[in-house]
């Protein structure tokens, strides 16, 4: 790639995620001399919530999803691009496609996994030609998961040169003192992601552990090893689990293809490990009934979905249709009073082949899917922007495979801190 004016620049800057990752380049430019930028399609509305914000005299760019040449422009100055205009499948292709033509890393935060095996199977060799990386699915879904498993692998490489049997992830988090609000839980374009991939072509595949797998004979095996369960279950220290939410379809398909983008690399077949995840759900043991139950209408929202991606396509339509109309929109998310003050963590405990033990731990701040995330993705874009700092790879990778485990300890400046014990 050749040298370019900006490190990073932000597409999509005014939404509710995109402008915390301004905010967090305007504070990482100010302390690491970083160039960035802000885009958007309405200037004004751009300089406004920029300002907000407190972010003074950043450079701003417009940039608009029907105006290829914009996208075009605004690719070519970037090193690395961080789309955040959703819903993805709608989307996101017009800004994939300049970044190919203009060699600028693109980055997204998509959980719309039918719509990242299209990417691939468009963009994978362009992108790899133009020596650039297509790294999706790249916010609390599936950055954080991805690296921890990888850590993991590498660990049972490197001390027992043993791959993985199985890999079990818990997360759990705790947020701030105060009434919850429906916005604490998911944002709009989340819900509008949801909506979006229940009509998508494709849609059947969500539930397809191997979706994102390119090799069809490996497929099979990702299948039988490792299904995506959605059934709630008994934890340790009293705790249910219940499916991770938004879905429990996103980073187990990441996850697998991390590890076959791994295997052909390294060029040995893949060894598919049984992946299993969930959402600790804790409390004193006379509220066990209730956590029990709200596990379980987790667990059935989510099969209602899983249902629904496998009807026809006309019907998938027209769900997807009355989602989108009855569900907020975009801009619906938290109040700024309820963004700071949550801790979180995973846990991974993982198995090797030959029965030695993997614990990896991540302990985060901030809200898993809007402070932490932008603070992930802006720190992942700078990485991108490095040559030094990632795995000299290209294509269309997974956040993991594309950032590689060296980028670890730079994540301290979101705030998300990693730990392996053997």
């Amino acid at each position: 790639m050749t040298e370019r004016e900006l490190d990073v620049v932000v597409f999509g800057a005014t939404g509710v995620t995109g402008r915390r990752v301004a905010a967090y380049l305007a504070e990482q430019s100010a302390q690491h001399g970083k160039s960035w930028a802000a885009a958007a399609r309405d200037a004004n509305k751009l300089d406004r919530i920029l300002g907000e914000d407190g972010v003074e005299g950043a450079q701003t760019i417009v940039a608009d999803l029907d105006d290829s040449a914009s996208l075009a422009s605004m690719a070519s100055r970037a090193t690395t691009v961080l789309n955040l205009v959703g819903p993805y499948t709608l989307h996101a292709r017009p800004v994939i496609e300049a970044c190919v033509a203009n060699g600028a890393h693109y980055m997204d935060l998509t959980g719309e996994i039918p719509f990242v095996r299209s990417v691939i199977d468009d963009f994978d060799r362009p992108a790899e030609d133009a020596g650039i990386k297509i790294v999706q699915v790249s916010g609390f879904e599936a950055l954080p998961p991805d690296v921890a498993v990888l850590l993991a692998v590498e660990a049972a490489r490197e001390r027992w040169d043993e791959g993985l049997a199985m890999a079990d992830l818990e997360f759990s988090s705790a947020p701030p003192p105060g009434v919850p609000r429906p916005s604490d839980v998911l944002s709009g374009g989340t819900m509008q992601s949801m909506a979006a991939v229940t009509s998508a072509p494709g849609a059947e595949s969500i539930t397809d552990p191997a979706a994102l797998i390119d090799d069809p004979s490996v497929a099979p095996l990702v299948r039988a090893r490792s299904p995506i369960g959605l059934l709630p279950r008994r934890g340790d220290r009293g705790a249910v689990i219940a499916p991770m939410s938004p879905a429990a379809f996103i980073n187990p398909a990441v996850i697998q293809r991390s590890a076959a983008l791994l295997a052909a690399e390294e060029g040995r077949p893949l060894q598919p490990f049984r992946y299993r995840e969930g959402m600790a759900i804790r409390g004193p043991a006379p509220t066990l009934p209730l956590r029990l139950a709200a596990a379980g209408t987790l667990s059935g929202i989510q099969a209602g979905m899983a249902a629904a991606s496998k009807a026809r396509p006309q019907l998938r339509r027209r769900i997807g249709s009355l989602l989108s109309s009855a569900l907020p929109g975009s801009g619906f998310g938290p109040e700024r009073d309820r963004v700071e003050g949550w801790t979180w963590g995973m846990s991974v405990d993982a198995v090797t082949t030959g029965g030695n033990s993997v614990r990896v731990k991540l302990e985060a701040e901030g809200h898993p899917g809007y402070l932490a995330t932008a603070r992930m993705l802006g720190e992942a874009g700078l990485l991108l922007a490095e040559p030094e700092a990632t795995p000299e790879r290209a294509g269309c990778l997974t956040p993991a495979i594309a950032l590689g485990t060296g980028s670890v300890p730079r994540f301290e400046r979101a705030r998300m801190r990693f730990t392996v014990e053997a």
